[in-house]
């Protein structure tokens, strides 16, 4: 098959890592593999390098394929895949997040391409957006799902919520987990000490790790809000915040922390290679998730790869991995107490927590693997008439 795959950003993030890894997949298993990608810039980092890394996939840069909305160069951008695609020819259209997804899928169509997939990483509309933003979204999407043939989820609550606002139909969607590199997280942490030693953390101190871009519905605001005064306090054991991530509200999340006075207690290591997240994971005892928008979160899976267990906002597909009281504990978003109680509760029961982890570890393991994900999507792309 020749596959092309198209993504908006190809910035450090879930949604990104995947791309890589359906691409290399793909590769691995003979295939013909393209990615086409808009411009990388901003505090996210990029992924390009590792794109670089593999030459058996060609890469494109599409100028005008950005983020923001833009009609001028929207319209550019769909002029530009559909040169690519008619250059190209690829047996497969995959397109990835909100922008490419648009975008892609209707030149895809346009071009005739026999097989045209999407994948919902995170749906560009939900009840923390305002009311016109996600009117716009849910016009689009309508529009853009009779323009495939399937629709990938990566989580089951992702299809609920596309089909309750009339994106698709319920034959266009099937469930692929989001694969990532497993063996990295289950093998035994070799670097705990160090790291913990580097950010000044007593070996009793309770770590409580978040990674995720320092940007808006993340929930760092209200880890400061819930966590302040516990920070603060001489209780044991100590707590600490890790945030692993950089972004556009690094500044002013940092002023937050030292309003508060806390910010020595916040250990923050900006940007990281992806390469290095499993051994800072392996320095945390807690994964604490408060984001307001995830399709399933991939900070969650990892945190349960690595035998941690998790506090995790209610939202998405979050329900499907951080299983209440099993493998950690869910919070109502916004719920400041809430996430309090949960930390608490993490710090007063070591050997709960522990056994939260393990089992994390052996009910995902399998299923997040990248090469599960890799087979489940070459076999969809054949079921839907690829050569």
């Amino acid at each position: 098959m020749r596959i092309l795959h198209i993504s908006t950003r190809l910035i450090v993030g879930g949604s990104q890592e995947n791309t890589l890894l359906s691409c290399r997949a793909a590769a691995d298993a003979g295939h013909s593999v393209a990615l086409a990608f808009g411009p990388i810039y901003g505090p996210e980092g990029s992924l390009l390098p590792r794109l670089l890394g593999d030459p058996r996939i060609e890469r494109f840069e599409v100028r005008d394929l950005v983020r923001d909305a833009s009609l001028l160069r929207d319209l550019a951008c769909a002029r530009q895949l559909r040169s690519l695609i008619r250059e190209w020819k690829p047996d497969v259209v995959h397109t990835h997040s909100s922008k490419a997804g648009v975008v892609g899928r209707a030149a895809a169509w346009r071009e005739r391409v026999g097989v045209i997939v999407h994948t919902v990483h995170g749906l560009p509309f939900h009840r923390f957006e305002n009311r016109l933003r996600n009117a716009i979204y849910v016009c689009a999407e309508r529009w853009a799902a009779r323009r495939c043939h399937a629709i990938v989820s990566v989580a089951d609550a992702m299809t609920v919520q596309a089909l309750a606002r009339g994106v698709g139909i319920p034959s266009q969607y099937v469930t692929i987990r989001s694969g990532m590199e497993v063996e990295p997280f289950l093998a035994e942490p070799t670097r705990r000490e160090e790291i913990r030693a580097r950010y000044g953390w007593e070996p009793d101190t309770l770590v409580l790790g978040t990674i995720a871009r320092l940007a808006e519905n993340k929930g760092h605001d209200d880890l400061i809000d819930a966590l302040s005064d516990r920070l603060l306090s001489a209780q044991r054991p100590r707590i600490a915040l890790f945030w692993v991530g950089d972004g556009w509200w690094r500044k002013r999340l940092v002023a937050r922390l030292n309003a508060r006075g806390i910010d020595a207690l916040v250990a923050l290591s900006g940007l990281v290679d992806p390469s290095e997240i499993p051994a800072l994971v392996g320095a945390m005892d807690v994964i604490v998730h408060p984001s307001y928008r995830e399709g399933l979160p991939r900070a969650v899976v990892q945190g349960l790869l690595a035998g941690k267990p998790v506090i995790a906002y209610d939202i998405d597909g979050a329900r499907e991995v951080c299983v209440p009281n099993h493998t950690g504990i869910l919070v109502k978003p916004g719920d400041i107490g809430g996430i309090r109680n949960a930390v608490a509760w993490m710090a007063a029961n070591p050997d709960a927590r522990r056994t939260m982890g393990e089992h994390g570890r052996a009910a995902l393991r399998a299923e997040f693997d990248w090469r599960t994900m890799s087979q489940r999507l070459l076999a969809l792309y054949r079921s839907l008439g690829a050569p």
